[in-house]
């Protein structure tokens, strides 16, 4: 099969589409997935450049991807959920297994997976699986009553426009910032626009820090509200009675689900910014990497 791989840490330039890896055959619990589409995120620029800070489970050569959208071609024992010929999205857990997504076909644990959104392309299918899943997650951590304050930082990204959205329909009162140039979008999600973090200690009942802006907003939270780090080696130590949280986005097939029906009905906003085939992974991870992307940036085979 073909897939993007690359055997040393670099620039785009590492990546190369490799013709002639074998075929993964899924094991129990694994379906096999041929890929229709998947999403580069900026983790996968952080390891393709040797910049990750923690140690990974093998050595390179590696696949790069986590999301997916595609349809199941051979499933092992004991898959109860998924049958073949069922288009179906999901992600892998890439820092744990290294599986990568930008590859014609891969295999993954069928308990993670839930059926695709009707009428809509894989190419914004596959949007939503690993950023809408960790939006939904940053906001179980908090669990807010309706009526409480969040502040969300980069609310204009992929993972802070599902967050706005979730927030929402949860009845809180979200506070999104991002660039200027974003303020239309964040208010077309029900939210207050701010256009940096200038606002009165003990502002908001909670914070999710998705543009890690850092400690510093913990000023921003009431005594005894919550805060919400962007990953585990930046959460802040509590102070004030504020929990804080760290987000460490996990697989899970029902709450994946939801979010399913939430895109099919338009209450979720998939956008996609991009799309490029596995030759022109280079670009994708260059364009990436030059910031102010608003929407996937989606490969497909």
């Amino acid at each position: 099969m073909r897939a993007v791989t690359y055997a040393a840490f670099g620039g785009p330039e590492v990546l190369h589409v490799t013709a002639d890896l074998p075929i993964p055959e899924p094991g129990p619990g694994q379906v096999r997935i041929r890929v229709a589409a998947s999403v580069l995120h900026p983790v996968d620029l952080m390891i393709r450049a040797g910049q990750f800070p923690a140690p990974l489970p093998t050595p390179p050569p590696y696949t790069p991807g986590w999301d997916v959208a595609g349809t199941i071609d051979a499933a092992g024992p004991s898959t109860p959920h998924h049958t073949i010929g069922d288009t179906v999205i999901g992600f892998s857990h890439w820092l744990r297994t290294t599986v990568g997504t930008h590859a014609e076909y891969v295999t993954l644990d069928a308990d993670g997976l839930t059926a695709a959104p009707h009428g809509i392309p894989a190419t914004a299918a596959a949007a939503l699986p690993t950023n809408g899943l960790t939006a939904r997650q940053a906001l179980d951590l908090l669990d807010l009553p309706a009526g409480s304050t969040v502040l969300i930082t980069g609310a204009a990204g992929q993972v802070g426009g599902f967050t706005l959205a979730l927030a929402r329909l949860a009845g809180l009162r979200a506070t999104g910032l991002a660039r200027d140039t974003d303020r239309e979008f964040i208010q077309s999600q029900g939210a207050r626009f701010l256009p940096g973090p200038d606002a009165a200690p003990g502002s908001f009942d909670a914070v999710i820090d998705l543009a890690v802006l850092g400690p510093s907003l913990m000023d921003l939270v009431r005594d005894g509200g919550g805060y919400v780090a962007a990953s585990p080696p930046l959460r802040p130590e509590p102070t004030r009675a504020i929990r804080t949280h760290a987000l460490e986005v996990t697989p899970d097939r029902e709450r994946l689900a939801d979010l399913v029906k939430l895109a099919e009905s338009g209450e979720l906003p998939l956008r996609v910014a991009e799309v490029h085939t596995f030759a022109d992974a280079a670009a994708a991870h260059d364009r990436l990497a030059r910031g102010g992307v608003r929407g996937a940036i989606v490969i497909t085979p």
